[in-house]
């Protein structure tokens, strides 16, 4: 703070003011204080305040990459409850898919002394992290691995469930295949890319590019994706969609345009045994992914120093939906 001082002409005191947030400073002193701060990129070290003060947040901050998706639900629920019985709380927020605001977000998570991060990782290089990392604050990487730091990860077989549900189709007879996947930046994208080559290969199969759909991040992305493959001469008769969400958007469509077309996907939900139609999906344990998570968390903090772990955590074909409608039932 003497730097940013002396670059604004001002007191220490009142530097020490600004950044506290005393509302009686003078504007203009302020403007010219946070004009300096800027210019010499200062983060305000609240780990060293609460060190000297006592404080302990006992906190786990869980940095996800989209709140809008369920399938985070499970992840948090497991992570406060495993908190909870060691008298922490959880503090969760979102990056939504951008690297700047993760990195915003997890450094004001550190900023505020919180006891471990749980991170859901964007693309980009998590570096920043290291100075926390060494201070004490235990990092967990979960669902996608970080990058340019090295933690523990918890991860999901995405290229082996990928490859199950291409395989589970090609059994099926089907040989053209559509792929709806999110962001190719994302890793658990690209394993599942990789997972359902392999599959197709394995089939016999090459990968046609006019059967891969990317960007597919929500169901509003589905029709015009969807609509393009199956004007194609040679369309696909089977869709493999990359995330839960992208599935729901191809049920709908098929399912008002009246369509038929085998759906497969990844990352099951709650309501999908009500879905019209039936489909199979990659599930797995999203809790354990939590439960895994926290107890790594833990053992760092309670001492643990050996070299980061990789979990990987299984998955599993399974058949939801196809539930009767009303006029089916009407006879019963």
């Amino acid at each position: 703070m003497n730097d940013i001082a002396r670059d604004a002409g001002v007191s220490l005191k009142t530097v020490s003011r600004v950044v506290n947030r005393v509302a009686s400073v003078d504007p203009e002193m302020t403007d010219r204080v946070l004009a300096s701060i800027r210019r010499l990129d200062y983060r305000r070290n609240d780990l060293a305040a609460n060190l000297r003060s006592g404080t302990e947040t006992r906190t786990i901050g869980f940095v996800t990459a989209d709140l809008q998706n369920a399938f985070y639900t499970p992840i948090a629920t497991a992570l406060g409850a495993v908190a909870s019985t060691r008298g922490f709380h959880l503090i969760t927020a979102s990056s939504d898919e951008d690297p700047d605001v993760e990195r915003i977000t997890t450094l004001d998570l550190c900023q505020r002394r919180v006891s471990a991060l749980v991170v859901v990782p964007t693309s980009g290089d998590h570096g920043y992290l290291a100075p926390d990392v060494a201070s004490g604050v235990p990092v967990v990487f979960v669902d996608r691995p970080g990058s340019g730091l090295l933690a523990d990860e918890v991860l999901l077989d995405n290229s082996g469930g990928a490859a199950s549900a291409i395989s589970d189709l090609i059994d099926r007879g089907h040989h053209r295949i559509g792929l709806l996947l999110d962001k190719p930046e994302i890793h658990t994208m690209r394993e599942r890319l990789v997972g359902a080559e392999k599959a197709l290969a394995a089939g016999g199969l090459a990968l046609d590019p006019a059967l891969v759909s990317y960007s597919v991040h929500v169901p509003e992305d589905v029709p015009a994706a969807l609509s393009a493959m199956l004007a194609l001469d040679d369309p696909p008769t089977a869709v493999f969609c990359g995330n839960n969400r992208a599935l729901i958007g191809a049920v709908e469509y098929v399912w008002h345009a009246g369509i038929h077309l085998q759906i497969s996907g990844f990352d099951d939900f709650e309501t999908s045994r009500l879905l019209p139609l039936q489909v199979t999906i990659v599930g797995y344990d999203a809790a354990e992914l939590g439960r895994t998570a926290a107890g790594l968390i833990f053992d760092r903090l309670d001492g643990d120093d050996s070299p980061p772990h990789r979990v990987l955590l299984p998955t599993e074909l399974l058949v939801r939906g196809g539930v009767p409608s009303a006029a089916s039932l009407s006879h019963l």
